[in-house]
Formats: C-alpha cells, sequence, structure tokens
C-alpha cells in the first residue's frame, strides 16, 4: 500500500493528546476543511456527516502517512474495516476550498447523545473548555 492522505481534526492534531500516534509516520500536512461537524465525546471529538451538517465545516489538517501509520490510526479509532462494527468509519471526503485534495476521514454515524460543539476547529473549543 503507497502512502494515504487522512483528514485529522481532533486529538491527533499537533498538540493534542494522540497526536504522538500520527506524528511517526507523517510525510507531509496541509491546513484544510470538509464539510461536517463536531461532537464533543469527552476529550476528543467525533465528525458527523449527516444533513444537519451539510452546511457546516470542520478545521483540520491533511496528513499523508505511510501505511503503517493508517493502521496505527485504525486501531486508535477502532476502525476494523468496511462493513464490520466500527467505532469509527472511514469515509472518502474532499477539502471544501481545494477540491483537487481527498482522502480518508474517521467519522461517527450519529452524535450518540454527545454535546454539538460550537467551534469549526477542535483545538480552541477545546482550550476554552478545559481552560488550558
Amino acid at each position: 500500500m503507497t502512502k494515504q492522505r487522512v483528514f485529522i481534526y481532533g486529538s491527533l492534531l499537533p498538540g493534542q493528546s494522540n497526536h504522538s500516534i500520527a506524528a511517526p509516520y507523517i510525510r507531509a500536512s496541509v491546513d484544510g476543511e470538509i464539510r461536517g461537524r463536531l461532537v464533543d465525546c469527552g476529550n476528543y471529538p467525533a465528525a458527523i456527516r449527516d444533513e444537519a451538517a451539510s452546511e457546516r465545516t470542520i478545521r483540520g489538517l491533511w496528513i499523508t502517512v505511510d501505511p503503517e501509520g493508517l493502521a496505527a490510526m485504525d486501531a486508535l479509532e477502532e476502525f476494523a474495516g468496511i462493513e464490520e462494527p466500527n467505532d469509527y468509519e472511514r469515509v472518502w471526503a474532499t477539502d471544501v476550498s481545494d477540491v483537487s485534495i481527498s482522502g480518508w476521514v474517521y467519522v461517527r454515524e450519529g452524535s450518540r447523545g454527545c454535546q454539538a460543539v460550537p467551534d469549526r476547529y477542535w483545538p480552541d473549543y477545546y482550550a476554552r473548555k478545559t481552560g488550558r
């Protein structure tokens, strides 16, 4: 498998709690945004791409990773594969501002009772939430 592009938007971002899982495998990165909305799952967010999210965007980072990096993120997000029971699904997305950029993103099917995040960028919201 060749390098893969993945959109990260929460705890995998630089400076966040799970960045160390992706960091060793990142070969390139660029800012970006996708259609969707965030929900607060405690110490991390989930991206939701439902009808309510069709007019909203999530800011994050497109990273290019080695195959081992994709496997490490699959394990973190509890993604076992297509048509398997997963915590997060891995779906294909395209950047809102630059349609030449696309790749994988981890999303949930619904909010699962988690509160909506009013921000488009998790680190800003999380910093206010935790006072950090």
